[in-house]
């Protein structure tokens, strides 16, 4: 049975019961205390919570989840995985265990040619909680469970909560006895390896107090309304139903798995560090294709750091097994679309961007491969000058964090050099930096979002705040609630910060790229509040930040909603003009050149999209005409309501990353634009009056942005272009079209001159070596030279220097120090000749003490070394700190 199969089958099931079968949320946690939907119920937590009204009492859903706490772990077993998918149905206040337990019996039970999974009853064990005897006693007396079959744990096992003050409560878990051949009978108080885990049953009964672990916390009391929330492993479930040993062995990470073993010439099954690197390969690479679906680009903070870290993972275990070249990523990426694109069709509409963010990573880190590899023949280079074996935890540290290079990897070249790692101080320094950002995450943490006080302004507006601004720009209304400081009050004076709520307005939320609407409401009292941000916190709630200025704002007034006319029309051009531009990139550089963020401000817009690379001068040129002729032929703009397969049907564009619902809102702009978008737009596009393009930059691998300004600020940017224009050919005394060559030769000519300059002063820094070496002191039998070149001197020609001088002194000890400051800092090198070194001298350390002093760092070989700092007014000083150690030696 495939996977699709099983989600299948499991939905099905629970939505014949009476289930609302809800589509899985986005990757992208809505609760701000987590960076990724990490467990099958974080969507209804707040339903659970009470903060908000379910949908349905009863719900159901296969819900994509990633963890990575263990995801060094990933591989080195087969149970440890990133990315997986929770079955689960879900009781807010309905039915509770007398249900629950039957409902998941039935379905594990019941026969695959009826609809079930067709498990063997004697092969089931279940467990309980050690005092849970109503689910004891419903598994054996109403299901008909042997006693012998139902065992009993204690709050480690078989109790949950959410690790907070909250609702919490006993489990009851399912468990498939594999056979002999695994382990040790007795069921799974003896062994789980044998006695596998496939549904845990959840009863959040009770409420739990503050306290650490699983088990220290007090039980506070029952709940009021009792809930049910049970989790099923689909890739578990899959492995048991397809008779495979592991989840890599099913259908769709085995794919991925099969595939990257043919690409890299290895075999599955034959070396065990093959095996791991083909298990990290196949789970990262899915995991990575499911996030990068859901809007997730590759960062260095926050799930786009999870997401780079997971990608260069897989890129790095498909070095190890020996593939050096790129392109296998896109291979394998393609193969996880294909093998999870049933379950998730929007993966295989959206291929091409999924491939043009992950191959972009994929070049970007080869690249960061390829710097990092010098950066370690570095400190190869150092650890060997120093006489060590070891390379130290801090240079390793430093390559991890700084250029992204594996440990392993640092690992592994060490070996191949005859060094070892101080795996030990990297892995304390790792340990302090995963400290401090969990002690962050402590500070962050704001425990459960309670938007409760929300919910109820959202239900006293009757459940859905009419937004009357696509036709409106100003309306009359009711003040339904004030907040200030989040908490809910009758009544607001002059100059207080407050939320309100009416129960209709024209503003617009800020979203979809568009800024927020500004303006005032004025209220029935006399009073007004000037409105400065507008936001959309729940679904159907609109609520506008501002200050009240004059009178006293009170809940229940009559109010006059009036929005900045001329700043939402200059908005609602840009974003008709963001639409243009889109449509234009993908004509020009096809379906992979699709949206991945916009800004719509006032006169401005920027507009993010994923490209493999720059975008030519010429193209941008193309698409900037192209859309100005469609303002030219003043095309119609129409929005309109419909299904969403209806709008795909049609061709509407959707935001890459973006999750809509059943009903959607479809923008057309003749017939060169088709977008679903919520934004408000101009009524024909020759309002927008003209688009230029100022340029387009790389914001991130995979993703390009273009900027560009419409209407007037477009025409005012055009005439200053003009006026400087003008200037610059009265200047050059040449027409407008020559301006280009004649600008071009004279920073020719410019260049060269440099050049020449730049011989003259080096030829001048070096006749001083003569005389360098001629006046150098003798400081007990060691001769010394410590110059302070002119400012401006470049960094090479003071090498160059010192190294001139000191081989004027060789035969004798000598060390030769030259410093100066180029472009306002400090640069100091230190040559050694070998009767110096032979003194105990180095020249690494004697550079290492003047950077100090001039507040930098440095360092080198023996003989030859450089450093710098901050603070060119401590030359002086730093000469006199090396003249000092030399005459110690």
């Amino acid at each position: 049975m495939e996977s699709a199969e099983v989600a299948r089958r499991f939905l099905k099931f629970f939505e014949e019961r009476g289930h609302l079968v809800v589509p899985s949320a986005s990757l992208v946690a809505e609760d701000p205390t987590l960076l990724l939907v990490n467990a099958g119920m974080v969507p209804f937590k707040p339903y659970m919570l009470g903060q908000r009204t379910p949908p349905s009492q009863r719900m159901t859903s296969s819900q994509k989840c990633v963890r990575t706490p263990d995801i060094d772990e990933v591989g080195k077993t087969t149970r440890h995985a990133t990315f997986f998918q929770m079955l689960g149905n879900f009781s807010i206040g309905d039915y509770f265990k007398e249900q629950a337990i039957p409902f998941a019996w039935d379905l594990l039970t019941k026969p695959q040619s009826d609809g079930g999974f067709g498990f063997p009853e004697e092969r089931l064990w279940v467990t309980v909680f050690h005092d849970d005897d109503e689910a004891a006693e419903i598994w054996n007396k109403k299901v008909g469970v042997p006693a012998e079959r139902i065992q009993r744990r204690g709050m480690a096992d078989n109790f949950w909560s959410m690790g907070v003050p909250g609702p919490c409560g006993p489990c009851s878990e399912i468990y498939y006895d594999r056979g002999p051949e695994y382990g040790r009978e007795g069921g799974p108080v003896v062994d789980e390896d044998r006695y596998l885990e496939v549904w845990n049953l959840v009863f959040m009964q009770f409420e739990r107090g503050a306290g650490e672990g699983k088990e220290d916390f007090p039980i506070l009391g029952p709940l009021a309304h009792r809930n049910i929330d049970t989790g099923m492993g689909l890739e578990r479930m899959a492995a048991v139903l397809q008779g495979v040993e592991n989840i890599y062995e099913t259908d769709t990470l085995w794919r991925v798995l099969d595939r990257a073993a043919k690409l890299t010439g290895t075999s599955y099954g034959r070396e065990h560090r093959a095996d791991v690197s083909l298990r990290v390969i196949a789970d990262h690479v899915r995991s990575g294709t499911m996030m990068v679906a859901d809007g997730i680009r590759p960062g260095n903070e926050g799930r786009g750091y999870v997401l780079r870290r997971i990608l260069r993972r897989s890129i790095r275990n498909l070095r190890l097994l020996g593939a050096q070249d790129a392109g296998l990523m896109h291979e394998l990426t393609d193969v996880a679309i294909r093998a999870m694109g049933e379950q998730y069709p929007e993966l295989i509409r959206t291929a091409a961007n999924i491939h043009t963010v992950i191959d972009a990573e994929e070049e970007s880190f080869l690249s960061t491969l390829r710097t990092g590899t010098a950066i370690f023949d570095t400190a190869v280079a150092e650890t060997r000058g120093a006489g060590a074996k070891v390379l130290a935890g801090e240079q390793a540290f430093k390559l991890h964090d700084t250029y992204g290079f594996p440990i392993d990897l640092t690992l592994e070249m060490a070996a191949e050099q005859g060094l070892s790692v101080d795996e030990d101080g990297f892995r304390r320094l790792m340990k302090e930096q995963r400290d401090r950002a969990k002690q962050d995450a402590r500070e962050k943490k704001t425990g459960n979002l309670d938007v409760s006080v929300l919910d109820a302004l959202l239900t006293e507006a009757g459940g859905q705040v009419d937004f009357i601004g696509y036709g409106h720009l100003i309306g009359e209304a009711r003040l339904v609630g004030l907040l200030v400081n989040g908490a809910n009050v009758p009544a607001a004076g002059e100059g207080a910060e407050v939320e309100v709520v009416l129960d209709r307005t024209p503003f617009y939320a800020e979203g979809g790229g568009q800024l927020a609407d500004t303006g005032v409401i004025r209220l029935g009292s006399g009073a007004h509040i000037e409105v400065r941000d507008v936001q959309s916190p729940l679904k159907g709630l609109i609520v506008h930040r501002g200050v009240v200025r004059g009178g006293e704002a009170r809940a229940g007034d009559t109010a006059y909603a009036e929005v900045d006319v001329e700043r939402r029309h200059a908005i609602s051009r840009s974003h008709s003009a963001t639409h243009l531009v889109h449509a234009g990139f993908r004509r020009a550089l096809g379906e992979s050149a699709a949206q991945a963020g916009s800004e719509n401000s006032p006169g401005r817009f920027r507009f993010d999209f994923t490209a493999s690379g720059a975008v030519p001068v010429s193209v941008l040129r193309d698409v900037e005409d192209e859309v100005n002729e469609v303002l030219i032929n003043d095309l119609d703009v129409r929005a309109f309501h419909t299904s969403i397969d209806e709008a795909r049907a049609m061709g509407a564009l959707a935001l890459f990353g973006e999750k809509y619902g059943d009903e959607v809102r479809v923008v057309e702009i003749g017939d060169y634009s088709r977008e679903l978008c919520g934004g408000t737009h101009v009524a024909r596009s020759g309002q927008l009056g003209l688009v230029k393009v100022l340029g387009e930059s790389s914001i991130g691998a995979g993703v390009r942005r273009v900027e560009a300004l419409v209407g007037i600020d477009a025409f005012r940017f055009l005439a200053r272009e003009s006026v400087l224009v003008n200037q610059l050919s009265e200047q050059m005394k040449t027409r407008k079209e020559e301006l280009p060559e004649r600008i071009s030769g004279i920073v020719t000519r410019l260049r060269e001159a440099e050049k020449e300059l730049e011989k003259v002063r080096a030829q001048q820094v070096l006749q001083a070596a003569a005389g360098l070496a001629e006046q150098a002191a003798d400081l007990n039998g060691i001769a010394f030279v410590g110059h302070r070149a002119p400012d401006g001197t470049g960094a090479d020609d003071l090498r160059k220097l010192a190294v001139d001088v000191r081989g004027r002194l060789q035969g004798r000890p000598a060390v030769v120090m030259v410093a100066g400051a180029p472009k306002d800092r400090p640069v100091v090198v230190i040559a050694l000749t070998e009767g110096a070194r032979e003194r105990g001298l180095k020249a690494g350390q004697l550079v290492g003490l003047a950077a100090k002093t001039l507040g930098g760092g440095g360092g080198g070989k023996d003989d030859l070394a450089q450093g710098g700092g901050a603070d060119a007014g401590r030359i002086g000083e730093a000469l006199a700190a090396v003249e000092r150690a030399v005459g110690a030696a």
